[in-house]
């Protein structure tokens, strides 16, 4: 009984806030006259969803599904390849990792014009940019969840003359599962938010960050708004499958427990 509370208070106080906030936001827009250029109040922004849903789901797919997803799973499949590959041979943790930290620090801003060059206009130069920026936050979460293993587990699998691959599939693979999720959580937030800013440096006539960067250019803050309202849904969806997915993955490991 009191667990069920627990989970109906963690919705409700997040829902009764927000909904605070939207009313404060409305009420506060219309009585200081705000302009509808500078805040749009919630309700513009709601009717803007209403009537532009075809184009909203048009940009998302472009966005979301075509850029973000398709750059999240590259990104995050190299890592993996690429961390066991490290692990393995200890001499390219200290030849590459330096490598990886110079190129994760490159600001998006200078890497989605090259990529735009190298691929073309369309959702693929999108997918790349978040294949790079998601791809080395999955690395170092990786890395450090394969060495996450202690001493006395190690030397028990030596003791059963288990080979490197048992070893990495049997203990140090599934000792890295929160480690992954960790990382997986931030780059989904990653992916999104990349998909949306190389938009900005060329995009076909579809696409959030080109919806974004167009109807701000024509004042339509309420089309902007609710572009987005629809990221920030994704984006918390996302979040939400990623962590759903890992209470049932890791439901063995201590920080799924109680």
């Amino acid at each position: 009984m009191n667990r069920s509370d627990t989970r109906a208070e963690q919705v409700l106080w997040p829902l009764g806030f927000g909904v605070l906030v939207l009313v404060l936001w409305e009420v506060g827009v219309r009585l200081f006259g705000v302009s509808p250029a500078i805040l749009p109040p919630p309700s513009a922004i709601f009717a803007a969803i209403l009537r532009s849903g075809p184009t909203l789901w048009e940009d998302w797919v472009q966005t979301v599904v075509k850029g973000a997803l398709n750059g999240l799973w590259m990104g995050t499949l190299a890592a993996l390849i690429l961390a066991v590959i490290i692990d393995r041979f200890v001499f390219l943790k200290r030849g590459l990792l330096p490598v990886a930290n110079f190129f994760a620090a490159l600001p998006i801003v200078g890497l989605a014009p090259i990529m735009v060059m190298w691929f073309g206009f369309d959702w693929h130069s999108k997918a790349a940019v978040v294949a790079v920026m998601v791809f080395f936050p999955m690395l170092v979460n990786m890395l450090g969840g394969l060495a996450a293993v202690d001493m006395m587990q190690r030397d028990l699998m030596r003791t059963y003359a288990a080979s490197h691959t048992q070893t990495l599939l049997k203990l140090r693979g599934p000792a890295a599962l929160p480690f992954l999720f960790n990382g997986l959580k931030i780059a989904t937030s990653l992916a999104l938010i990349g998909a949306i800013v190389a938009e900005y440096f060329g995009s076909p006539i579809r696409g959030m960050g080109f919806r974004i960067s167009t109807e701000m250019g024509r004042l339509a803050t309420d089309m902007v708004w609710a572009e987005i309202v629809v990221s920030a849904v994704t984006g918390t969806a996302l979040y939400g499958i990623v962590s759903a997915i890992e209470k049932r993955v890791t439901f063995w490991h201590p920080s799924q427990r109680g």
